[in-house]
């Protein structure tokens, strides 16, 4: 119950779990979305910009294209030998992340960095997170799997499901944001957040997130083909880190998938996070959220997450309570989310059904208008 695989691998996983699974339920009609952009692949990450334009990271070829505000769509960056996921705009240059090797689905050797883009074309890359990975393993004192299982149930346990374990060498630099010179990392193969210093491009672990503990039921020990021995006991999966944004408070946000089975058969086992940037001290903010794979904050610091197997966009509001959270936008495999001013935008569609051709899709909602409702 491991992480077995990259998350772009569990995603993927997902459109086929979800192919049997009843439609979204329609948006409000007083409020229905706005499509910006349609026929995208695997649109796994959005990032948008003052002057209307929006990116969008189409990671399984290796691509990012850009969405002007007409609906016009313009291939920025592409090299399908990488996996292009999250990027953020500042002035004219833009940044984004891409790595190679994440998980044991990529035999190639860990490489990742941070790519940027300026107005004329010209190319850069910085802050090689793999290697920061390799040199210090951010979750190698990180104990995972069960505590206490009796031996003779440990040895009950099929090959893939080890017993216990300790984080092992991982990159998958998913989700970024950016604060003053200082981008931040979700790693999600790292299983933590790293910053990157724009200026030096030196990268610095800056938390490492908790394990995900889960008591195991008999139903989920029946699922999953394992010993009934396990009922009762508590496994602690890994983290997966999705997405980071910085609230109004300075702290960073970040969103959480359960490692495992990431498809809902256990349930809704997301969570996030809040980090302090300067001393690394992690805190619950939000707990069972369905598959939060994308985040954004607006300035009154509600929470927005991705439920990339949930009903779409939901408002976790500024406390995270259970009592506090709402729909705001519906859609089916909604794999990011991104506000700049009122306007929420987020991919939905974001895996073809089987047999069926890609259609990603980019979408908005006024969220003033929802605050009026």
């Amino acid at each position: 119950m491991r992480k077995h695989l990259s998350l772009v691998a569990a995603a993927a996983t997902a459109a086929v779990f979800l192919a049997a699974s009843p439609a979204a339920v329609a948006a409000p009609a007083e409020n229905p979305p706005t499509t910006h952009a349609n026929g995208l692949v695997s649109p796994l990450h959005v990032s948008a910009g003052r002057d209307g334009t929006l990116l969008v990271s189409e990671e399984f070829i290796g691509q990012l294209t850009q969405v002007k505000a007409d609906g016009t769509k313009a291939v920025l960056y592409s090299d399908a030998a990488w996996g292009v996921a999250g990027s953020v705009q500042r002035r004219s240059t833009t940044y984004f992340v891409e790595s190679q090797g994440a998980g044991p689905m990529d035999p190639r050797p860990l490489a990742g960095h941070i790519r940027t883009i300026a107005a004329d074309g010209t190319q850069a890359t910085f802050g090689d997170l793999a290697a920061l990975e390799t040199e210090q393993n951010a979750d190698g004192d990180t104990r995972y799997g069960f505590e206490d299982l009796p031996d003779t149930c440990a040895a009950q346990l099929p090959p893939e499901v080890p017993a216990s374990y300790t984080g092992t060498i991982d990159s998958h630099p998913y989700g970024i944001t950016m604060s003053g010179d200082t981008i931040y990392v979700a790693d999600a193969g790292a299983n933590s957040v790293v910053a990157v210093d724009v200026d030096s491009g030196e990268a610095e672990t800056v938390a490492v997130l908790p394990p995900r503990p889960y008591v195991i039921t008999a139903e989920v020990a029946t699922t999953l083909q394992l010993p009934a021995c396990i009922v009762g006991h508590s496994y602690a999966f890994e983290p997966v880190p999705t997405d980071v944004a910085v609230g109004p408070d300075g702290w960073l946000y970040v969103s959480v998938l359960p490692g495992g089975p990431e498809d809902p058969a256990l349930g809704a086992r997301g969570a996030v996070y809040r980090v302090d940037p300067d001393n690394g001290r992690v805190r619950l903010f939000a707990d069972d959220v369905m598959s939060p794979t994308g985040l954004a904050l607006d300035d009154d610091a509600n929470v927005y997450v991705a439920s990339l197997f949930g009903e779409g966009v939901l408002r976790l509001g500024c406390s995270g309570d259970q009592d506090d959270r709402k729909v705001v936008l519906t859609g089916k495999l909604t794999a990011d989310v991104a506000i700049r001013d009122s306007t929420l935008y987020a991919t939905v569609d974001s895996l073809p059904a089987p047999n069926q051709a890609p259609d990603g899709k980019v979408v908005s909602v006024d969220l003033d208008a929802h605050s009026h409702r």
